[in-house]
C-alpha cells in the first residue's frame, strides 16, 4: 500500500509540473483519487504518462524559404513540373500567411497525389516536410478494417490503447507535424464508412481543433498538424473526404525519364546506402 501512495504522490508531483492544459490537468489529478487494485493503478499510471509525453503547446518552426523548396524538391524528383508548381504554390500561400501573422485564420487545403504505386506520391509528401522543416509521420491506411487503429480505443477495454493519429503526435514530439495518410483508399471494405467518418473529421478544420481519441477520452487540438494524402485512385474516397481534399493527379514517367531518375536519382541512393564510394562501381 505504501508504495502505491509513493507511485501517486510521484505521479501528482509529474502532473503539476507539467506544462499541461488546465482542465487536464484536473482531470488527471482527479483519477488519481481513486483506491483500487495494483493492476488499476499500473493502466492509471501507463495512461497519465501516455498524456504527459504529448507536446501540448510545442510547435516546431517553420522554415519559410521558398527558394529552399524549390531545390529540394528539384533535388528529390526528377520531372513533375506541374506538381512542383502546385506545391510551391501552396507553399507560398502557407508562407506568406505565416509572415503576416494570419497562420490561425488560415486552413491549408489537404493535398492529395493519386496516381500509381511508384509514381513519388510518398516521397513527395517528406519533400514537403523537408522544406518546412517539420517531422514526418506516416500512417499507412492499406488494409486498414479498425477505426479505432486511427481513433484510439477506451481505457474500459482490456485491449485500450492509443489510436495511430495521437501516437503520431506523440512520435513527433510536436502539435504541428506532417502526417502522411497513406493510400487512404485501400481501407477494408467493411469497416470503409468508419474509418472515412474518423477522415472526415480529422480533415475537417472545424473538427479536428478538438479531436476526441478514446483512449485519452479529451480533446486534442490538431489544427496546426498538416495532413497530407495520397491514393492510387478515388474511386474507393468516400465524397465526403473528397471534398475535403485537393487531388494531384500524377503524372505517369516514359521510359527514357525513368531511365534518368535510375541513373541520377536511384542509384546514387543505393550507393551510398551500400557504403561505397562513387568510384568503387562503374
Amino acid at each position: 500500500m505504501d508504495s502505491a501512495r509513493a507511485s501517486i504522490e510521484e505521479l501528482k508531483i509529474k502532473i503539476t509540473q507539467a506544462n499541461l492544459p488546465e482542465d487536464v490537468s484536473e482531470k488527471l489529478l482527479n483519477l488519481l483519487g481513486f483506491s483500487g487494485s495494483g493492476a488499476e493503478l499500473s493502466s492509471l499510471t501507463t495512461y497519465i504518462n501516455f498524456v504527459l509525453s504529448l507536446p501540448f503547446g510545442k510547435y516546431s518552426q517553420d522554415i519559410l524559404d521558398i527558394n529552399r523548396s524549390k531545390q529540394i524538391l528539384d533535388k528529390n524528383h526528377y520531372g513533375l513540373q506541374s506538381v512542383k508548381n502546385r506545391i510551391l504554390e501552396y507553399l507560398s500561400v502557407l508562407i506568406l500567411h505565416k509572415q503576416t501573422g494570419q497562420e490561425n485564420d488560415f486552413h491549408a487545403p489537404i493535398l492529395a497525389f493519386i496516381g500509381l504505386i511508384g509514381t513519388g506520391k510518398t516521397s513527395l509528401a517528406y519533400s514537403i516536410a523537408e522544406s518546412l522543416g517539420r517531422p514526418l509521420v506516416r500512417i499507412p491506411f492499406g488494409g486498414l478494417g479498425d477505426p479505432a487503429t486511427l481513433r484510439g480505443a477506451s481505457r474500459i477495454r482490456p485491449d485500450s490503447e492509443p489510436g495511430q493519429i495521437i501516437k503520431a503526435v506523440q512520435g513527433a514530439k510536436v502539435s504541428n507535424p506532417v502526417i502522411l495518410l497513406d493510400e487512404i483508399d485501400r481501407v477494408a471494405v467493411e469497416q470503409k464508412v468508419d474509418i472515412m467518418g474518423v477522415l472526415v473529421e480529422l480533415l475537417d478544420p472545424a473538427q479536428n481543433q478538438a479531436f476526441v481519441d478514446h483512449y485519452l477520452d479529451f480533446p486534442y487540438d490538431l489544427s496546426q498538424v498538416l495532413f497530407i494524402a495520397t491514393a492510387n485512385n478515388t474511386g474507393n474516397i468516400a465524397t465526403a473526404v473528397l471534398d475535403r481534399l485537393e487531388p494531384i493527379v500524377m503524372p505517369s514517367y516514359s521510359d527514357e525519364e525513368k531511365f534518368i531518375i535510375g541513373k541520377d536519382y536511384l542509384l546514387p541512393k543505393a550507393v551510398k546506402e551500400a557504403g561505397l564510394s562513387d568510384n568503387v562501381i562503374s
